[in-house]
């Protein structure tokens, strides 16, 4: 992956930098940690520059982003509640008060939850499909998405930058900070389905 990171912005540059963090926006696997420290590390000898990358690196963030809010946007709250209202979400013990109940939340809290969202591995990307579904207002959610990805970019590319050759150590390190997030959120999924589920069946008997 890595070999492919570097051979695409090595011949495309900017544009590079903006095609490939707009297909890790829609693809999270594909790590925005290399592609923004290899280009910081490309500012110490190349013609790129690091405001360049970051305006690169932005723009392609905002493009993936934006799309996955308009996947949000058809899945809509009543389309949400009739799946869960169905013999499938029934099974599974959800409710379609359950949706409501993650809107009203969302509407409460989603401009802080997208923009923190934006610094954790994979989250920063699905985070745009409940702001499209509880149809945040487009330019909240673009306000808050470019704050918090701004951020995100110009600390790695300024890492990438700082680093130079030694680039390879900084993804090394983001390795390590996308393991925790991840065993993090397993964790918390277990804990909360044994609690959700046991209210589920406290409340049935």
């Amino acid at each position: 992956m890595q070999d492919f990171i570097i051979q695409t912005i090595n011949q495309w540059g900017y544009f590079g930098i903006f095609l490939l963090i707009a297909i890790e926006n829609l693809f999270p696997p594909i790590p925005s940690e290399a592609i923004l420290t290899f280009a910081g590390f490309l500012t110490t000898y190349s013609t790129l520059n690091v405001p360049g990358v970051i305006a690169a690196s932005t723009a392609g963030s905002l493009l993936g982003a934006l799309l996955l809010y308009g996947i949000g946007r058809l899945l809509n709250p009543e389309k949400l509640e009739r799946v869960l209202g169905s013999r499938w979400g029934r099974a599974l013990r959800f409710k379609k008060e359950d949706v409501s109940r993650s809107v009203s939340w969302f509407e409460r809290r989603g401009g802080a939850t997208v923009f923190f969202c934006r610094f954790i591995p994979i989250i920063r990307s699905l985070i745009s499909i409940p702001a499209g579904i509880t149809k945040m207002p487009l330019g909240k959610f673009l306000l808050f998405s470019t704050g918090g990805t701004l951020i995100w970019n110009t600390v790695l590319v300024l890492l990438g930058s700082l680093a130079g050759a030694s680039w390879g150590k900084i993804v090394a390190y983001m390795d390590i900070y996308s393991e925790f997030f991840f065993v993090f959120f397993v964790l918390c999924g277990i804990g909360f389905s044994v609690i959700y589920y046991r209210k589920r069946i406290k409340r049935s008997k």
